[in-house]
């Protein structure tokens, strides 16, 4: 059932990323059609700001550990067959562009150990690399400490997905203890803790209370990607969660929330060109992760195709830097924007203060 639950979850992905792209024209690549609150970000125009190409560095800190650039492949998949050759060619391609990759959620190899191999294949062929193992809460801290070691992860990643659980025929309905959880958790391993959202993105008020748990980073994780309501719904017989898709704050609105709350903050959920990944690094995030429009260049091109994706991403995001006049990731941080639209809205209008609710 997990297997082919698993399964799923890749082809809605695929299809649902592949729906928002355009059709590339000769000499083109797909572009994506959705609307975003990122194109609510604009970086002023400064024409003596650039900087030589040679004086960008790429290199970011994320929990305690230096990576050679501000991307990485995101949590996707893992505990079956196909999405076990998934990970190879995700951990191949992060081995031979240097980015960081988390595996998929490793619940089903804590059912089934003979899943073992589907996430240990990250690790086999990407073994200098920065790998981030992938629990949720309601993991014990035996069982994220066996997470860990199995994939010798340099850090665990604890997913929140309370709407997908809700929308999900078999999901959890019991989260009240997911808090306490976290901390035991975060105390138990002797990996870095980052805990991310799965596309509904984190408030202010929930980084707060996660830097209380003792994580050390937080990855925002926002809508405008995959929407797992609507992948979990289209697995109900009746469809009947419908008016839940879209649910959650966007990526740029959760960076704004959360910024100055107290934990270096990751941002994921939408990413759809090197421009977003600029925007996100000048919202205050560390690092930006892509998990759909690199799983699908992954299906449709192979490893190869992958790599020669990241690439070029890497390559223009240092062109985007060299024009801002960003030496480093952190220096987009100190550039001039212009916040518009619907984001500009919530930016004067956020979220009550808070008060004792969590």
């Amino acid at each position: 059932m997990t297997a082919s639950r698993k399964d799923d979850h890749v082809r809605l992905a695929v299809a649902q990323h592949t729906a928002s792209q355009t059709a590339p024209s000769a000499g083109q690549v797909p572009h994506s059609t959705r609307t975003s609150q990122f194109d609510d970000v604009r970086f002023t125009h400064h024409a003596l700001a650039g900087i030589d190409r040679a004086q960008v560095d790429l290199t970011t800190h994320v929990a305690g550990h230096a990576w050679q650039a501000p991307l990485y492949i995101n949590a996707m998949t893992g505990g079956s067959a196909k999405t076990g050759e998934i990970n190879r060619g995700l951990a191949i391609a992060a081995r031979e562009t240097g980015l960081a990759i988390a595996t998929g959620s490793m619940s089903p190899y804590l059912k089934d150990p003979t899943t073992a191999g589907t996430f240990t294949t990250v690790r086999v062929h990407h073994p200098h690399g920065f790998v981030m193992a992938n629990l949720n809460p309601n993991a014990t801290p035996e069982q994220a400490r066996r997470a860990v070691d199995l994939i010798q992860a340099d850090a665990l990643q604890i997913h929140l997905n309370t709407v997908q659980e809700t929308v999900m025929p078999e999901g959890d309905r019991s989260f009240g203890h997911w808090a306490s959880a976290i901390a035991a958790i975060t105390a138990a391993v002797s990996v870095p803790v980052i805990v991310k959202e799965v596309g509904f993105g984190l408030s202010g008020r929930t980084v707060t209370r996660l830097a209380e748990l003792g994580v050390a980073a937080a990855d925002v994780a926002g809508s405008g990607g995959t929407d797992f309501a609507r992948i979990e719904n289209g697995r109900r017989e009746h469809s009947d969660y419908s008016y839940l898709n879209g649910w959650g704050l966007s990526t740029p609105a959760a960076l704004l929330d959360a910024r100055d709350r107290g934990l270096p903050l990751l941002a994921s959920g939408g990413i759809r060109h090197p421009l977003d990944v600029a925007r996100s690094l000048a919202l205050g995030a560390r690092a930006v992760g892509v998990s759909a429009g690199f799983l699908t260049t992954l299906i449709t091109d192979g490893p190869d195709g992958l790599i020669r994706q990241i690439r070029t991403w890497l390559d223009q995001l240092t062109a985007l830097m060299t024009l801002l006049g960003a030496r480093t990731p952190a220096d987009l941080a100190a550039c001039d924007l212009q916040i518009t639209g619907t984001l500009r809205a919530f930016l004067d209008h956020p979220p009550a203060p808070e008060d004792n609710r969590r």
